[in-house]
Protein backbone atom coordinates (compact mmCIF):
# COMPACT_ATOMS: atom_id res chain seq x y z
CA UNK A 1 0.00 0.00 0.00
CA UNK A 2 1.35 3.30 -0.90
CA UNK A 3 0.35 6.38 1.88
CA UNK A 4 0.90 10.05 0.70
CA UNK A 5 0.66 12.34 3.96
CA UNK A 6 0.10 16.02 3.83
CA UNK A 7 1.39 18.85 5.87
CA UNK A 8 5.09 20.20 6.89
CA UNK A 9 4.31 20.03 10.76
CA UNK A 10 4.33 17.44 13.79
CA UNK A 11 1.44 16.15 13.45
CA UNK A 12 2.47 15.13 9.80
CA UNK A 13 5.68 13.65 10.77
CA UNK A 14 3.77 11.28 13.52
CA UNK A 15 1.41 10.43 10.91
CA UNK A 16 4.28 9.48 8.51
CA UNK A 17 6.29 7.76 11.24
CA UNK A 18 3.65 5.30 12.16
CA UNK A 19 2.90 4.58 8.33
CA UNK A 20 6.41 3.73 7.91
CA UNK A 21 6.21 1.06 10.81
CA UNK A 22 3.36 -0.55 9.09
CA UNK A 23 3.70 -3.90 7.94
CA UNK A 24 1.32 -3.17 5.06
CA UNK A 25 2.67 0.22 4.17
CA UNK A 26 4.90 -0.45 1.42
CA UNK A 27 5.66 3.39 0.89
CA UNK A 28 5.40 6.50 2.69
CA UNK A 29 5.43 9.92 0.28
CA UNK A 30 5.06 13.25 1.83
CA UNK A 31 4.52 16.75 0.66
CA UNK A 32 5.97 19.16 0.83
CA UNK A 33 7.11 17.38 4.74
CA UNK A 34 9.77 18.90 6.85
CA UNK A 35 13.72 17.62 7.21
CA UNK A 36 12.63 14.83 9.16
CA UNK A 37 10.05 13.11 7.83
CA UNK A 38 12.70 12.90 5.16
CA UNK A 39 13.79 9.53 7.32
CA UNK A 40 10.21 8.01 6.87
CA UNK A 41 8.89 9.45 3.87
CA UNK A 42 10.15 10.56 -0.29
CA UNK A 43 9.51 13.77 0.16
CA UNK A 44 7.37 15.67 -2.80
CA UNK A 45 6.95 19.70 -3.31
CA UNK A 46 3.34 20.55 -3.53
CA UNK A 47 1.45 23.60 -2.57
CA UNK A 48 -1.21 21.62 0.52
CA UNK A 49 -3.76 24.29 -0.07
CA UNK A 50 -3.90 23.57 -4.13
CA UNK A 51 -6.43 20.95 -4.17
CA UNK A 52 -5.56 19.90 -7.95
CA UNK A 53 -1.59 20.00 -7.55
CA UNK A 54 -2.53 17.68 -4.44
CA UNK A 55 -4.99 15.34 -6.70
CA UNK A 56 -1.84 15.21 -9.33
CA UNK A 57 0.65 14.31 -7.15
CA UNK A 58 -1.41 11.12 -6.07
CA UNK A 59 -2.32 10.22 -9.35
CA UNK A 60 1.48 10.66 -10.52
CA UNK A 61 2.83 8.09 -7.13
CA UNK A 62 0.04 5.84 -7.94
CA UNK A 63 -1.00 6.05 -4.00
CA UNK A 64 -3.94 4.07 -2.41
CA UNK A 65 -4.35 6.79 0.43
CA UNK A 66 -3.56 10.78 0.94
CA UNK A 67 -3.78 11.65 4.12
CA UNK A 68 -4.59 15.23 4.86
CA UNK A 69 -2.88 16.75 8.09
CA UNK A 70 -3.77 20.51 8.63
CA UNK A 71 -7.00 22.14 9.29
CA UNK A 72 -6.71 24.96 6.27
CA UNK A 73 -6.75 22.47 3.31
CA UNK A 74 -9.38 20.51 4.48
CA UNK A 75 -11.47 23.48 4.99
CA UNK A 76 -10.21 24.41 1.46
CA UNK A 77 -11.91 21.45 -0.16
CA UNK A 78 -8.32 19.42 -0.53
CA UNK A 79 -10.01 16.57 0.36
CA UNK A 80 -13.01 17.01 -1.93
CA UNK A 81 -10.36 17.30 -5.10
CA UNK A 82 -8.64 14.02 -4.21
CA UNK A 83 -12.10 11.88 -3.71
CA UNK A 84 -12.76 13.79 -7.22
CA UNK A 85 -10.09 11.80 -8.72
CA UNK A 86 -11.19 8.33 -7.22
CA UNK A 87 -8.35 8.18 -4.87
CA UNK A 88 -9.32 7.25 -1.28
CA UNK A 89 -8.34 10.29 1.53
CA UNK A 90 -8.50 10.69 5.10
CA UNK A 91 -9.70 13.53 5.93
CA UNK A 92 -13.61 15.30 5.49
CA UNK A 93 -14.99 17.38 2.58
CA UNK A 94 -14.65 21.00 2.95
CA UNK A 95 -18.62 20.98 3.82
CA UNK A 96 -17.76 18.74 6.74
CA UNK A 97 -14.74 20.49 8.38
CA UNK A 98 -16.77 23.51 8.90
CA UNK A 99 -17.16 22.03 12.14
CA UNK A 100 -13.64 23.31 12.64
CA UNK A 101 -13.81 26.31 10.13
CA UNK A 102 -16.68 27.98 11.78
CA UNK A 103 -16.93 27.74 15.40
CA UNK A 104 -20.64 29.13 15.12
CA UNK A 105 -21.80 26.77 13.12
CA UNK A 106 -19.90 23.79 15.23
CA UNK A 107 -22.87 25.26 18.01
CA UNK A 108 -25.45 24.83 15.44
CA UNK A 109 -25.28 21.54 14.92
CA UNK A 110 -24.29 20.64 18.48
CA UNK A 111 -27.54 22.09 19.55
CA UNK A 112 -29.54 20.23 16.41
CA UNK A 113 -27.36 17.20 18.29
CA UNK A 114 -27.83 17.45 21.73
CA UNK A 115 -24.22 17.84 22.28
CA UNK A 116 -23.27 18.90 26.00
CA UNK A 117 -21.25 22.67 25.54
CA UNK A 118 -21.30 26.05 26.69
CA UNK A 119 -23.66 29.04 26.15
CA UNK A 120 -22.44 30.86 23.31
CA UNK A 121 -23.41 33.91 21.49
CA UNK A 122 -22.08 34.62 17.98
CA UNK A 123 -21.21 38.58 17.56
CA UNK A 124 -20.23 40.68 14.52
CA UNK A 125 -20.88 44.30 16.09
CA UNK A 126 -19.38 45.96 19.04
CA UNK A 127 -22.48 45.94 20.72
CA UNK A 128 -23.46 42.58 20.91
CA UNK A 129 -19.57 41.78 21.64
CA UNK A 130 -20.13 44.18 24.88
CA UNK A 131 -23.52 42.64 25.43
CA UNK A 132 -22.04 39.16 25.50
CA UNK A 133 -19.61 40.31 27.62
CA UNK A 134 -22.19 41.52 30.15
CA UNK A 135 -24.22 38.03 30.20
CA UNK A 136 -21.44 35.97 31.13
CA UNK A 137 -19.01 38.46 33.21
CA UNK A 138 -15.03 37.14 33.52
CA UNK A 139 -13.93 35.09 32.50
CA UNK A 140 -14.35 35.96 29.43
CA UNK A 141 -13.69 33.80 26.51
CA UNK A 142 -13.51 35.32 23.02
CA UNK A 143 -13.30 32.70 20.11
CA UNK A 144 -12.36 34.17 16.57
CA UNK A 145 -15.19 32.12 14.54
CA UNK A 146 -12.39 30.96 11.80
CA UNK A 147 -9.44 29.14 11.79
CA UNK A 148 -6.15 30.96 13.69
CA UNK A 149 -3.89 27.98 13.82
CA UNK A 150 -4.83 27.37 17.53
CA UNK A 151 -4.35 30.94 18.84
CA UNK A 152 -7.84 32.36 18.00
CA UNK A 153 -8.97 31.81 21.33
CA UNK A 154 -8.63 34.41 24.39
CA UNK A 155 -9.31 33.39 28.19
CA UNK A 156 -9.11 36.29 30.29
CA UNK A 157 -9.53 38.47 33.31
CA UNK A 158 -9.61 41.94 31.38
CA UNK A 159 -12.62 43.22 30.14
CA UNK A 160 -10.61 45.30 27.60
CA UNK A 161 -8.36 42.18 26.35
CA UNK A 162 -11.70 40.62 25.45
CA UNK A 163 -13.10 43.69 23.38
CA UNK A 164 -9.57 44.29 21.42
CA UNK A 165 -9.83 40.32 20.13
CA UNK A 166 -13.27 40.24 19.61
CA UNK A 167 -12.25 43.36 17.41
CA UNK A 168 -9.83 42.10 15.26
CA UNK A 169 -12.12 39.39 14.14
CA UNK A 170 -14.65 39.56 11.49
CA UNK A 171 -17.05 37.26 13.47
CA UNK A 172 -16.43 35.91 17.11
CA UNK A 173 -17.95 33.45 19.40
CA UNK A 174 -18.66 34.86 22.74
CA UNK A 175 -19.61 32.30 25.50
CA UNK A 176 -19.29 31.09 28.83
CA UNK A 177 -16.44 30.15 30.92
CA UNK A 178 -15.88 26.36 31.41
CA UNK A 179 -14.35 25.28 34.32
CA UNK A 180 -12.06 21.98 35.08
CA UNK A 181 -9.84 19.99 33.38
CA UNK A 182 -9.41 19.91 29.45
CA UNK A 183 -9.03 16.66 27.76
CA UNK A 184 -8.51 15.69 24.10
CA UNK A 185 -10.36 12.84 22.57
CA UNK A 186 -10.18 11.96 19.25
CA UNK A 187 -11.95 9.68 17.14
CA UNK A 188 -11.80 8.11 14.02
CA UNK A 189 -15.10 7.75 11.70
CA UNK A 190 -16.17 6.99 8.78
CA UNK A 191 -19.14 9.02 8.56
CA UNK A 192 -21.26 6.35 10.30
CA UNK A 193 -18.83 4.34 13.01
CA UNK A 194 -16.86 5.98 15.30
CA UNK A 195 -13.80 4.33 16.80
CA UNK A 196 -12.46 6.26 19.72
CA UNK A 197 -8.80 6.75 19.94
CA UNK A 198 -7.52 7.04 23.92
CA UNK A 199 -7.53 10.64 25.96
CA UNK A 200 -5.05 12.51 25.87
CA UNK A 201 -4.10 16.20 27.12
CA UNK A 202 -2.23 18.94 25.78
CA UNK A 203 -0.89 22.15 27.27
CA UNK A 204 -2.06 25.35 25.42
CA UNK A 205 -0.08 28.54 27.17
CA UNK A 206 3.43 29.23 26.61
CA UNK A 207 4.79 29.15 30.08
CA UNK A 208 4.72 27.00 32.86
CA UNK A 209 2.03 27.06 35.49
CA UNK A 210 -0.62 27.62 32.40
CA UNK A 211 0.56 31.12 32.47
CA UNK A 212 1.18 33.75 29.32
CA UNK A 213 -0.55 33.50 25.25
CA UNK A 214 -2.49 30.47 24.01
CA UNK A 215 -0.11 28.87 21.80
CA UNK A 216 -0.48 25.71 19.40
CA UNK A 217 0.24 23.07 22.29
CA UNK A 218 3.53 23.11 24.44
CA UNK A 219 3.99 19.32 25.01
CA UNK A 220 0.92 16.47 25.62
CA UNK A 221 0.91 13.44 27.16
CA UNK A 222 -1.43 9.95 27.63
CA UNK A 223 -3.30 8.23 28.53
CA UNK A 224 -4.72 10.02 31.51
CA UNK A 225 -4.89 8.12 34.97
CA UNK A 226 -6.80 10.55 36.63
CA UNK A 227 -9.40 10.53 34.07
CA UNK A 228 -13.22 9.02 35.40
CA UNK A 229 -13.81 5.88 34.32
CA UNK A 230 -15.76 5.41 31.52
CA UNK A 231 -14.83 9.12 29.67
CA UNK A 232 -14.73 7.46 26.64
CA UNK A 233 -17.43 5.57 26.27
CA UNK A 234 -20.10 8.54 27.66
CA UNK A 235 -17.98 10.84 25.48
CA UNK A 236 -18.81 8.43 22.47
CA UNK A 237 -22.75 7.99 23.55
CA UNK A 238 -23.24 11.73 24.07
CA UNK A 239 -20.76 14.11 21.95
CA UNK A 240 -19.11 11.75 19.18
CA UNK A 241 -21.86 9.57 17.63
CA UNK A 242 -24.38 12.42 17.56
CA UNK A 243 -22.33 14.73 16.03
CA UNK A 244 -21.65 12.30 13.44
CA UNK A 245 -25.04 11.21 13.24
CA UNK A 246 -26.14 14.87 12.64
CA UNK A 247 -23.32 15.73 9.66
CA UNK A 248 -25.06 12.77 8.25
CA UNK A 249 -28.71 13.88 8.56
CA UNK A 250 -27.63 17.29 7.18
CA UNK A 251 -26.76 15.67 3.98
CA UNK A 252 -22.51 16.50 5.22
CA UNK A 253 -21.17 13.29 6.27
CA UNK A 254 -18.17 13.65 8.54
CA UNK A 255 -15.21 11.14 7.41
CA UNK A 256 -11.64 11.53 8.73
CA UNK A 257 -10.84 12.70 12.45
CA UNK A 258 -13.40 13.97 14.59
CA UNK A 259 -11.13 15.89 18.20
CA UNK A 260 -13.36 16.65 20.64
CA UNK A 261 -11.74 19.46 22.96
CA UNK A 262 -13.61 18.77 26.15
CA UNK A 263 -13.97 20.24 29.54
CA UNK A 264 -14.46 18.24 32.39
CA UNK A 265 -16.67 20.57 34.40
CA UNK A 266 -18.51 20.68 37.87
CA UNK A 267 -21.52 20.03 35.85
CA UNK A 268 -20.57 17.47 33.71
CA UNK A 269 -18.89 16.70 30.52
CA UNK A 270 -18.81 19.60 28.03
CA UNK A 271 -17.33 20.66 24.15
CA UNK A 272 -14.50 23.13 24.49
CA UNK A 273 -14.40 22.72 20.06
CA UNK A 274 -14.37 20.33 17.35
CA UNK A 275 -11.53 20.07 14.98
CA UNK A 276 -11.47 18.36 11.74
CA UNK A 277 -8.17 16.49 12.10
CA UNK A 278 -5.51 15.10 14.50
CA UNK A 279 -4.59 17.73 16.82
CA UNK A 280 -0.67 18.80 17.32
CA UNK A 281 0.57 18.05 19.70
CA UNK A 282 -1.47 15.23 20.83
CA UNK A 283 -0.79 13.11 17.86
CA UNK A 284 2.76 12.64 18.53
CA UNK A 285 2.48 10.82 22.06
CA UNK A 286 -0.72 9.29 21.17
CA UNK A 287 1.42 7.28 17.86
CA UNK A 288 3.65 6.37 20.13
CA UNK A 289 1.35 4.16 21.62
CA UNK A 290 -0.93 3.02 19.13
CA UNK A 291 -0.30 -0.63 19.03
CA UNK A 292 -2.63 -1.15 15.50
CA UNK A 293 -1.90 -0.50 12.27
CA UNK A 294 -2.29 3.14 11.18
CA UNK A 295 -3.49 2.04 7.57
CA UNK A 296 -6.46 -0.04 8.57
CA UNK A 297 -8.36 2.60 10.84
CA UNK A 298 -7.80 5.19 7.87
CA UNK A 299 -8.90 3.42 5.03
CA UNK A 300 -11.77 2.07 6.76
CA UNK A 301 -12.65 5.96 7.56
CA UNK A 302 -11.69 6.65 3.84
CA UNK A 303 -13.93 4.01 2.17
CA UNK A 304 -16.83 3.58 4.85
CA UNK A 305 -15.66 0.33 6.16
CA UNK A 306 -14.42 1.17 9.32
CA UNK A 307 -17.16 -0.85 11.15
CA UNK A 308 -15.05 -3.99 9.44
CA UNK A 309 -11.66 -2.30 10.98
CA UNK A 310 -11.13 -3.45 14.49
CA UNK A 311 -11.20 -0.50 17.62
CA UNK A 312 -7.57 0.34 18.26
CA UNK A 313 -5.23 -0.79 20.55
CA UNK A 314 -2.75 -0.03 22.66
CA UNK A 315 0.24 -0.65 24.54
CA UNK A 316 0.74 -0.55 27.71
CA UNK A 317 2.64 2.24 29.53
CA UNK A 318 2.64 5.94 28.33
CA UNK A 319 4.28 8.71 25.86
CA UNK A 320 4.82 12.25 26.56
CA UNK A 321 5.78 15.42 23.76
CA UNK A 322 7.31 18.44 25.06
CA UNK A 323 7.66 20.92 22.33
CA UNK A 324 10.66 22.89 21.92
CA UNK A 325 9.64 26.42 20.31
CA UNK A 326 11.66 29.50 18.92
CA UNK A 327 12.50 32.46 20.19
CA UNK A 328 9.82 35.18 20.23
CA UNK A 329 6.80 32.41 20.05
CA UNK A 330 3.95 32.74 20.21
CA UNK A 331 3.81 36.09 19.67
CA UNK A 332 6.72 35.76 16.75
CA UNK A 333 8.82 33.19 15.44
CA UNK A 334 13.57 32.94 14.76
CA UNK A 335 13.89 31.16 11.62
CA UNK A 336 17.60 30.18 10.38
CA UNK A 337 18.76 29.07 13.67
CA UNK A 338 21.51 26.29 13.82
CA UNK A 339 19.59 23.17 15.46
CA UNK A 340 22.28 20.81 17.20
CA UNK A 341 21.81 17.87 19.36
CA UNK A 342 19.47 15.74 17.98
CA UNK A 343 21.55 12.26 16.97
CA UNK A 344 22.00 12.78 21.46
CA UNK A 345 18.18 12.97 21.58
CA UNK A 346 17.78 10.11 20.00
CA UNK A 347 20.39 8.11 21.51
CA UNK A 348 18.20 8.11 25.01
CA UNK A 349 16.64 5.00 25.04
CA UNK A 350 12.47 4.78 24.14
CA UNK A 351 12.77 8.70 22.77
CA UNK A 352 12.45 10.08 19.42
CA UNK A 353 12.06 13.76 17.98
CA UNK A 354 9.08 14.47 15.81
CA UNK A 355 9.95 17.64 13.44
CA UNK A 356 7.33 20.52 13.21
CA UNK A 357 9.11 23.95 12.13
CA UNK A 358 12.67 22.54 10.84
CA UNK A 359 14.22 23.46 7.64
CA UNK A 360 17.54 22.52 6.05
CA UNK A 361 20.09 25.40 5.35
CA UNK A 362 23.01 23.63 2.95
CA UNK A 363 23.97 20.81 5.04
CA UNK A 364 22.63 22.03 8.50
CA UNK A 365 19.51 21.96 10.14
CA UNK A 366 17.55 25.16 11.45
CA UNK A 367 14.48 26.53 12.98
CA UNK A 368 11.76 27.47 10.52
CA UNK A 369 8.55 28.17 12.73
CA UNK A 370 7.48 28.85 15.86
CA UNK A 371 6.96 25.07 17.24
CA UNK A 372 10.24 23.73 16.29
CA UNK A 373 10.11 20.08 17.21
CA UNK A 374 8.90 17.60 19.61
CA UNK A 375 10.62 15.41 22.14
CA UNK A 376 8.63 12.40 22.43
CA UNK A 377 9.15 9.85 25.06
CA UNK A 378 7.50 6.28 26.28
CA UNK A 379 7.47 4.62 29.47
CA UNK A 380 6.45 2.35 31.82
CA UNK A 381 4.32 5.15 33.10
CA UNK A 382 3.45 8.80 32.72
CA UNK A 383 6.58 10.02 35.47
CA UNK A 384 8.75 7.77 33.46
CA UNK A 385 8.14 8.74 30.03
CA UNK A 386 8.17 12.23 31.19
CA UNK A 387 11.35 11.52 32.85
CA UNK A 388 13.09 10.52 29.43
CA UNK A 389 11.74 13.34 27.77
CA UNK A 390 12.70 16.20 29.74
CA UNK A 391 16.58 13.81 29.15
CA UNK A 392 16.11 14.19 25.74
CA UNK A 393 15.23 18.16 25.80
CA UNK A 394 18.45 18.31 27.15
CA UNK A 395 19.96 17.82 24.44
CA UNK A 396 18.31 20.00 21.87
CA UNK A 397 20.44 23.53 21.33
CA UNK A 398 19.27 25.98 19.77
CA UNK A 399 19.44 30.52 19.80
CA UNK A 400 16.40 31.31 21.63
CA UNK A 401 15.31 27.86 22.46
CA UNK A 402 12.15 27.43 24.77
CA UNK A 403 10.16 24.77 26.41
CA UNK A 404 7.79 24.46 28.91
CA UNK A 405 9.44 22.13 32.68
CA UNK A 406 5.99 21.28 33.64
CA UNK A 407 4.23 18.88 30.82
CA UNK A 408 2.68 15.92 32.53
CA UNK A 409 4.19 16.70 35.80
CA UNK A 410 2.75 15.42 38.92
CA UNK A 411 0.70 12.50 36.84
Amino acid sequence: MKTLVIGTGGREHALARALAQDPSVSEVHAAPGNPGMAAVATLHQVDPMDGVAVADLAERLGVDLVVVGPEAPLVAGVADAVTARGINVFGPSAAAAQLEGSKAFAKDVMEAAGVPTARAFVCTTPEEVAAALDEFGPPYVVKDDGLAAGKGVVVTEDRDAAVEHAAGCERVVIEEYLDGPEVSLFAITDGTTVHPLQPAQDFKRIHDGDQGPNTGGMGAYTPLPWAPPGLVAEVLETVLQPTVDEMARRGTPFAGLLYAGLALTSRGTRVVEFNARFGDPETQPLMALLDSPLSDLLVGAATGTLADVPAPRWKDGAAVAVVVASKGYPESSSSGDLITGLDAVEAVEDVHVIHAGTAMSGDDLVTAGGRVLAVVATGADVAAARAAAYAGVTHVEFEGAQHRSDIAAGI
